[in-house]
């Protein structure tokens, strides 16, 4: 009797706003798991962009320059337009495959939506900004109090409701709060306390994110991340902060371990 495929878990960075790092988290969480020996593979629907998709031929040029071993997901960009090509590449990708990471533009996208409503884990990144938090949730403007959910949690809401109908699943979705240097502490303060009151509404989790730092840009070039630290020589106190926020970070994402071992 034939075995069942496996299914992938299905991890999609969302935001309908530009600049909130969400490319950048989306590339190192996939690295991350692929260095624990878990089979992934990547999917960059922001054909206009292609962050992602750049990001990883950055890294195999690096590999075939220099002859080291770096793991690389396998991945695809879809085209952003036709339905045929985003199924093919789903199944393709989704085949044999532990995680499937999927970055979706910083703009609203058919593709990116329905993306999320395929997600077992969706990530929205976000700044420590009221800017940002516009996206999913509105304040007053005198006493910073959640007054409603925006339409962009509405609509993960209601994703989240046809989802659990459809098959009996359930998204964990997750604000990604990416600290800002330049914020200062008391709108830092606000931000938190909004976020914890809309949590409670609509229900997501909140997990620390990945600081503002050149070192993030400075390695796109060559397609490394955090984990590479034997590629660029000596770590500096920036180096060593930015990795244990990588780990704070992923251990918060809290994915599934039966296929992994520890992370180091």
């Amino acid at each position: 009797m034939a075995t069942a495929a496996r299914k992938p878990h299905i991890i999609v960075f969302a935001n309908e706003k530009g600049g909130t790092g969400k490319s950048t988290t989306a590339v190192h969480v996939a690295i991350a798991l692929a260095a624990r020996g878990a089979k992934v593979a990547a999917f960059d629907l922001d054909h206009r962009q292609r962050t992602m998709g750049r990001y990883f031929d950055n890294r195999a040029a690096t590999v075939q320059r220099t002859g080291r071993a770096l793991p690389i997901p396998r991945h695809a960009t879809h085209d952003g337009e036709t339905d045929e090509r985003f199924e093919a590449l789903f199944a393709d990708l989704a085949t044999d495959t532990d995680f499937l990471v999927i970055d979706t533009p910083g703009r609203d996208d058919r593709f990116g939506r329905l993306s999320a409503a395929r997600a077992d884990t969706l990530v929205t990144p976000m700044n420590d900004s009221f800017v940002d938090f516009d996206l999913i949730g509105q304040v007053h403007p005198e006493t910073y109090k959640v007054t409603r959910p925006s339409f962009y949690a509405e609509m993960i809401w209601d994703a989240r409701k046809a989802r659990a109908r459809a098959d009996g699943s359930t998204i964990d979705w997750v604000v990604l709060r990416n600290r800002v240097q330049h914020i200062e502490a008391r709108n830092m303060r606000r931000v938190s306390d909004a976020l914890d009151q809309l949590a409670k509404r609509v229900g997501f989790r909140i997990v620390p994110g990945l600081g503002e730092r050149v070192i993030y840009r400075e390695l796109f070039p060559a397609g490394l991340t955090m984990l590479d630290s034997g590629e660029f020589g000596a770590m500096g106190l920036a180096h060593v902060a930015a990795r244990q926020e990588l780990r704070e970070m992923m251990g918060a994402l809290a994915l599934p371990e039966s296929v992994l071992p520890t992370f180091a």
